[in-house]
């Protein structure tokens, strides 16, 4: 399988990776053995897997000589990362924001 990262790519994956935090973060806490392993499960599908897929993409580049930095990688990591804290910014004052029932 193919896939070739963009930058818009890596953007709305950290985007929806921040977005999804939320719903991993009361497993730190559950106290039961299955706890963990939903935390791992959850990990890999909501964070990993389209970090992997929409930043570094599945596939291979050209070959690049030497030492070579690629620049693209590191723009769609620095969008990734952009994405990811504005949008855990905006949940958080969503959640500030928002009444208490």
């Amino acid at each position: 399988m193919k896939s070739t990262p963009t930058v818009f790519t890596a953007a709305i994956a950290g985007a929806f990776s921040a977005g999804s935090w939320p719903f991993l973060w009361p497993l730190f806490n559950d106290p039961s053995a299955s706890g963990g392993a939903w935390l791992v499960v959850g990990m890999l599908l909501l964070i990993a897997v389209p970090a992997h897929a929409f930043v570094v993409g599945f596939g291979r580049g050209p070959v690049q000589a030497g030492r070579a930095i690629d620049v693209a990688l590191l723009k769609r990591i620095g969008a990734w990362l952009l994405a990811a804290s504005v949008t855990a910014g905006a949940v958080a004052l969503y959640r500030t924001s928002a009444p208490v029932a």
